[in-house]
């Protein structure tokens, strides 16, 4: 990728950013261990993002 980026590519990228957290604590807890895992969660050197 290049140093310069394209507006929409920096919003794409801080979206993922956003969406790459683990699930609260407090969700864990309020459905009893069901939901534990985020589908969305990623690794930089694993996934990447779809341009």
């Amino acid at each position: 990728m290049s140093r310069n980026k394209t507006l929409s590519t920096k919003r794409k990228l801080a979206k993922a950013k956003k969406q790459n957290r683990r699930v609260p604590i407090w969700v864990i807890a309020k459905t009893g261990g069901r939901v534990r895992n985020n589908p969305k969660r990623r690794h930089w050197r694993r996934q990447n993002i779809k341009p």
